[in-house]
């Protein structure tokens, strides 16, 4: 959901080209399968695209990553016990700590940034994850294109996104990132 919320975004702001936007998981118990039919009803539903085949994160990937976003407390924690080194696993951020309305990062622990699983409820927690990675990606957003016109000395450009689509961390041509 985040991968395609923060790729659309990016496009709307411009920085698609820039920046790589992937998704994988933590655990390879889903891995090959496609999204939840649910998610996918609430990414098409607000109007973005999603077309997403599971796999599992290697931590060889940190090599080529600028930023990897973690989506919940057990994500960061696997995320970190994957990265080779210290400086792996700075690259690691919950997603939720970017964004506007949450606390102060440096105040709250890693569970209060959760974007909760929806997996074994209702279609409206599919919906609520939904409102919380947009708001995150807006964040996330403002944090890239920062980083890429630092990095690029392109010029900044403000958003003309109408609050339900999200993009990708930033990088230049030859840098990735997953989200």
């Amino acid at each position: 959901m985040a991968e395609s919320v923060f790729r659309a975004r990016l496009a709307e702001d411009g920085l698609d080209g820039l920046i790589e936007v992937d998704s994988a998981g933590t655990g390879g118990w889903h891995e090959g399968d496609d999204a939840d039919p649910r998610t996918v009803a609430v990414l098409r539903s607000a109007g973005y695209r999603s077309a997403h085949t599971a796999r599992q994160f290697h931590p060889s990937w940190f090599d080529r990553l600028d930023l990897v976003i973690a989506l919940d407390s057990g994500h960061l924690r696997a995320l970190h016990r994957l990265a080779p080194n210290p400086q792996a696993a700075a690259k690691v951020r919950m997603l939720r700590s970017y964004a506007a309305s949450g606390t102060d990062a440096a105040d709250t622990t890693a569970d209060d940034l959760d974007v909760p699983d929806p997996y074994y409820g209702g279609f409206e927690g599919f919906e609520e994850c939904l409102d919380m990675i947009e708001e995150a990606c807006d964040g996330l957003l403002t944090a890239v294109r920062t980083a890429v016109t630092a990095r690029c000395l392109i010029p900044a450009r403000t958003s003309a996104h109408d609050g339900r689509h999200t993009t990708r961390p930033p990088h230049s041509p030859q840098e990735r990132e997953s989200a």
